[in-house]
């Protein structure tokens, strides 16, 4: 078996399958919600290892949730939904 490029992008960051009642905005908002875990993933890393201050690394997070939370409602997810 070959060894994985480390530059590939499947490597880094691995996407999962949606398994979900199918629809494309649940789709599409997977494919947000798999983006916010790896970005949130990383700060959390960056932070761990000093790269990055708490206070910076809660604004990055507060950030990206934000972002989450616009796309959820831009794609008009309801609660009775999930």
């Amino acid at each position: 078996m070959a060894a994985q490029d480390p530059h590939d992008n499947k490597f880094l960051s691995p996407r999962s399958r949606y398994y979900g009642h199918f629809s494309p905005k649940n789709l599409a908002f997977n494919a947000n919600l798999q983006e916010f875990a790896l970005r949130v993933n990383t700060v959390c890393n960056l932070e761990t290892g000093g790269k990055i201050g708490p206070n910076e690394a809660y604004q990055e997070i507060k950030k990206l949730w934000n972002q989450l939370a616009e796309s959820h409602d831009a794609l008009g997810i309801e609660e009775d939904e999930e």
